[in-house]
């Protein structure tokens, strides 16, 4: 019975009792004793105990001796982990969030909006049925949480749900629904003034009759991952990945495949804010005997490394799930039924151990608008590493403008923004140095294609004193042409510019020749030439104090010039 309540040292203990008054008689009760062993986090014990009861016993029924297999498989483990993984100083110590947002129901699947200002998290209502209730929290505290405004919740079940990283939108699973296939779905949902209202059931192309759920976005929000129980999987529920195609539609899913699913039950994806690291879990890879926690990382080619257990005692003897990732990497949410729970499963946060964090990032928000008008405008804006001079990710805004990027920390970035009827943006933002787990701010001002509308050209880049174009010039020049191309009428200015370091007639002609190698790579591009001027400025039109290097160099720059359109 005190095995039943959870109560492991007492449950251990009368157990020692009996053993103690016959060895013999009582060696059948070893394996129940070392499962309380085990729950207790005695594990080299437990294996002891199977041990002894397996050299006194050989058990003939298969099904007790898978049992007693899998035991001493899962204590082996237990023990073999806990010798190489020795987090002296690490402390385990799950804080109750409280009675704002736990109650006497069950309240499971949390999620952390970005900033950490907001939770929206699932709750069984009278015993059945799901609901989304949502708190914020205000001078560190959480308030009470009330039921999600709109219409999203029903008297149908309502679980399971990930947000995007804007908080705009939401893809949850539902169960019970008239256009339902059968079991639960999945859904998305809007944010709109009167709260969340449904937009969009999912449809055949990811919907079963079987169960989906459990999905999880990607914080750039390209890629959904998600349970299902369909067929022609590797095991019972294995987890699958649909990717945001060009026309707005997620694909058909993907099976991650055998590097994370197994014959066993594999479930409860969480892709942190990184965009590397996937939590899940698993009763099948090796680890404490029944669903524990795992995580993987994407590797450079897209694969995904093998599978970590999170080790005790974050995973236990029972089953574990809904594990939450603040944006900071170390602050963890997920739902368990401790001792000291409001009733059944409650909300705990803890601090995740340091060697099973994902990458440390941070995030970039800002806009994009009409320079003039200051309206927002929808569009779509890519991200070079200035480094690799590689694109690294491409994200669109939403019809507002805004946009929210999350990016690893140590690399420099440039931004750019390519939109009809505009000059196209470019700029650089150096973030290598700047400090993760914070967020910073990009707004993007386009300039409407008219007369005399300009714009520098912020990746366009020449060695000192040097005319020839570097290559890592070649991905802004074709954006430059594209330009060209779009718009046939368009005639526009090349200038060149440059500090005032050395004398006036050599700064002059540099100048004119970059401008010139400018128009040359365009007219390459098929670019008449009757539509291009180069024009040399050299020092005479400053943007910047040339007395400083940081001034200086904002001096030497190329730019377009609209003279016709």
């Amino acid at each position: 019975m005190y095995g039943k309540l959870k109560n492991y040292p007492e449950s251990i203990s009368t157990y020692e009792k009996a053993f103690a008054i016959d060895t013999a008689y009582t060696i059948d009760f070893k394996p129940a004793y070392a499962a309380k062993l085990a729950g207790n986090g005695e594990f080299e014990k437990a294996l002891a105990a199977i041990n002894d009861y397996l050299s006194k016993r050989s058990p003939k029924n298969p099904t007790t001796i898978e049992k007693i297999n899998k035991q001493k498989k899962s204590y082996e483990f237990a023990v073999a982990y806990a010798a190489t993984n020795k987090e002296k100083t690490y402390v385990f110590s799950p804080k109750n969030l409280g009675t704002a947002v736990n109650s006497g129901a069950l309240e499971y699947w949390p999620y952390i909006s970005i900033d950490g200002s907001e939770m929206v998290f699932t709750r069984r209502v009278n015993g059945q049925n799901e609901d989304f209730y949502i708190s914020k929290k205000v001078n560190g505290e959480w308030t009470p949480a009330s039921a999600a405004g709109g219409t999203i919740n029903s008297p149908q079940s309502e679980a399971a749900q990930t947000l995007s990283a804007d908080g705009q939108w939401m893809i949850y699973s539902a169960n019970g629904r008239k256009d339902s296939y059968g079991n639960y779905d999945l859904y998305m949902a809007q944010l709109t003034p009167n709260g969340w209202e449904d937009t969009y059931h999912f449809g055949s192309r990811i919907n079963t009759d079987q169960w989906e759920s459990q999905p999880s976005l990607s914080p750039d929000g390209k890629d959904l991952y998600f349970s299902s129980r369909r067929p022609g999987g590797y095991g019972g529920i294995d987890i699958y990945i649909s990717r945001l195609q060009p026309n707005g539609y997620f694909s058909a899913p993907e099976n991650l495949g055998p590097s994370v699913n197994t014959a066993g039950d594999d479930q409860c994806p969480f892709i942190h804010a990184d965009n590397q690291t996937l939590y899940f879990t698993s009763n099948h890879w090796p680890g404490y005997g029944d669903d524990d926690l795992f995580f993987v990382r994407k590797q450079p080619d897209g694969s995904w490394s093998q599978p970590v257990n999170l080790g005790y005692p974050i995973n236990t003897v029972d089953k574990e799930g809904t594990l939450f990732i603040a944006a900071d990497g170390k602050t963890a949410y997920y739902a368990s039924d401790r001792t000291d729970t409001r009733g059944g499963l409650d909300l705990y946060s803890f601090e995740l151990r340091e060697d099973i964090r994902p990458a440390r990032t941070l995030w970039v928000k800002g806009k994009v608008f009409d320079q003039k008008t200051l309206n927002g405008i929808s569009s779509s804006v890519e991200l070079t590493d200035l480094s690799t001079k590689q694109l690294f990710s491409q994200v669109q805004t939403d019809t507002a403008g805004h946009f929210f990027i999350t990016l690893p920390v140590g690399r420099d970035y440039s931004f750019s923004v390519n939109k009809k009827g505009y000059l196209f943006y470019s700029d650089q933002y150096l973030l290598a140095s700047k400090s993760p787990d914070s967020i910073y701010r990009k707004d993007i001002a386009l300039s409407p294609i008219e007369i005399n509308a300009n714009v520098v050209l912020r990746n366009i880049f020449f060695d000192v004193n040097k005319a020839e174009l570097q290559p890592a010039s070649q991905a802004e020049l074709d954006k430059l042409a594209q330009l060209l191309l779009d718009n046939p009428g368009l005639r526009i200015e090349i200038g060149g510019h440059t500090d005032n370091i050395g004398t006036a007639a050599d700064n002059l002609t540099l100048s004119n020749n970059r401008a010139k190698a400018v128009v040359n790579y365009l007219v390459a591009k098929k670019i008449p030439v009757t539509r291009l001027v180069a024009k040399g400025y050299g020092a005479s039109k400053p943007v910047a104090n040339n007395k400083t290097e940081e001034g200086r160099a904002q001096n030497r720059r190329t730019e377009l010039k609209v003279i016709g359109k």
